[in-house]
């Protein structure tokens, strides 16, 4: 429903997807979490400050599959993409990638709670929203920012075929469902304690992706050429 993308701290209501759709135990376990916080706070004097984060993204946010996790395993967006990149892999966009979503450069992100930390007074008993919803795209038009920055850093030509479809139940299995937007509203955050985030979405994948380019690329070709070693 697009009266719900945009998702403040206080006013929005909590939507949860079906019982049969397990992925959602995730979202209903942090929003359990911040109502008993907040209860504590209400009943017992608990100070505290709850961050809600928006996709913050950066340099060792995730493992690299079969580098430094496991070799079957799932990271976030940013490190599969990244992984396929490495590779010289087509990027796999669940379900035509038309999700939309905002992300945020970590070293915003990690002002914004050292702003927290620093004015005890401004942020204890909030709920802040911390993300950039200037930087907001579908994951498809991520997937090509992602190969062009990429194309750049590592002086790779771009595949003939960058990207690849894949339905949500091949690449998750069974259970998995997600919101198709999610916005921050940024208002108290920025009214409490002045913070608005800076990076825009080409400069930290420019960042992100030379790191893990300089971090992982010989790593990479050193798997693949194992095969073929022996």
């Amino acid at each position: 429903d697009p009266a719900y993308y945009v998702l403040k701290e206080d006013t929005s209501p909590c939507i949860f997807g079906s019982i049969e759709k397990q992925r959602w135990s995730y979202a209903c376990a942090k929003q359990l979490i911040e109502r008993l916080i907040y209860a504590e706070g209400a009943e017992n004097g608990l100070e505290f400050t709850i961050v809600r984060p928006f996709n913050w993204i950066g340099p060792r946010m995730d493992f690299i599959p079969g580098i430094d996790g496991p070799s079957e395993g799932v990271p976030r967006v940013l490190a599969c993409f990244s992984n396929n990149l490495l590779r010289r892999e087509p990027l796999k966009l669940v379900d035509g990638g038309e999700s939309q979503r905002t992300f945020i450069y970590i070293k915003d992100a990690i002002e914004a709670v050292l702003l927290m930390i620093e004015n005890p007074d401004r942020a204890n008993g909030h709920i802040f929203n911390v993300g950039n919803p200037n930087n907001e795209v579908t994951v498809r038009q991520l997937a090509e920012m992602m190969t062009k920055v990429y194309a750049k850093v590592s002086g790779e030509t771009v595949l003939e075929s960058p990207t690849v479809d894949v339905s949500s139940k091949e690449f998750y299995g069974e259970g998995y469902d997600d919101s198709d937007k999610r916005i921050p509203d940024m208002t108290i955050i920025n009214k409490q304690l002045g913070w608005n985030p800076k990076t825009s979405l080409w400069d930290l994948l420019e960042s992100t992706l030379t790191y893990q380019h300089r971090t992982y690329a010989e790593a990479i070709k050193k798997s693949l050429a194992k095969p073929s070693a022996s």
